[in-house]
C-alpha cells in the first residue's frame, strides 16, 4: 500500500530534497541517502533506510569519482563500471528492490503513535551544501537489526539498501 501525501509542505519539502540530490548525483558528490523515520514523542529512531550510492566513471564536473570508503562502508568502491546492461535489466533489478521494499512490513515492527521523517545525504567534503540544511549524526539505531536488501546497478551507479530497524521491546 502506497502513501501519497497531500500535505503541500511535505511535497515542497520532498521537491526541494529531490532537486539538490539530482545536482549532486549528476556531479557524483554522494555517496549515501538516508531516511529516518523517529517517534515525534521521543525522537528516537525507530527506522532507517540506508541506500549507499556508487558512481562510476565520470561526473559532470570532468572528474573521475573515486570514492574513498567511509567509516560504514569496509568494502572499497569499484573504480571500474559493471558490465553493460539493458534497460529492461536495469528496471527488472530496481522492481526487484522495490517489491523487496513493500515485503518488508512482514518484519517490521508497527510504528506506534506519530513519527516524523528526516532525510541525511552523505555528500563529498567540497560539495556546495545549500544552507538551510544542517550537520547531523548518523541516527543509528541502537541494539537494533539490520537487514540487507537487494541491490541495482547502471553502467553509471550501483545502489546497496539496507533497512535498521528498532526491536519491539
Amino acid at each position: 500500500m502506497w502513501q501519497i501525501s497531500q500535505d503541500d509542505g511535505v511535497k515542497a519539502y520532498i521537491k526541494k530534497i529531490m532537486s539538490q540530490l539530482d545536482r549532486w548525483m549528476k556531479h557524483s558528490k554522494i555517496s549515501k541517502l538516508v531516511i529516518v523515520i523517529s517517534s515525534k514523542e521521543t525522537g528516537e529512531p525507530v527506522e532507517r533506510w540506508q541506500f549507499d550510492v556508487q558512481i562510476f566513471g565520470k561526473g559532470a564536473s570532468g572528474k573521475t569519482s573515486k570514492k574513498a570508503a567511509d567509516k560504514e562502508n569496509t568494502e572499497p568502491t569499484p573504480t571500474e563500471a559493471p558490465a553493460e546492461k539493458t534497460e529492461s535489466e536495469i528496471q527488472q533489478e530496481i522492481q526487484a528492490v522495490f517489491r523487496q521494499i513493500t515485503a518488508s512490513v512482514t518484519f517490521l515492527p508497527m510504528l506506534d503513535g506519530d513519527c516524523t521523517f528526516n532525510v541525511l545525504v552523505y555528500a563529498d567534503v567540497d560539495s556546495e551544501v545549500p544552507l538551510e540544511w544542517g550537520d547531523s549524526d548518523a541516527k543509528e539505531i541502537k541494539n537494533g537489526e539490520k537487514v540487507q536488501l537487494r541491490s541495482f546497478s547502471t553502467s553509471s551507479h550501483k545502489v546497496d539498501t539496507l533497512v535498521s530497524y528498532r526491536l519491539v521491546e
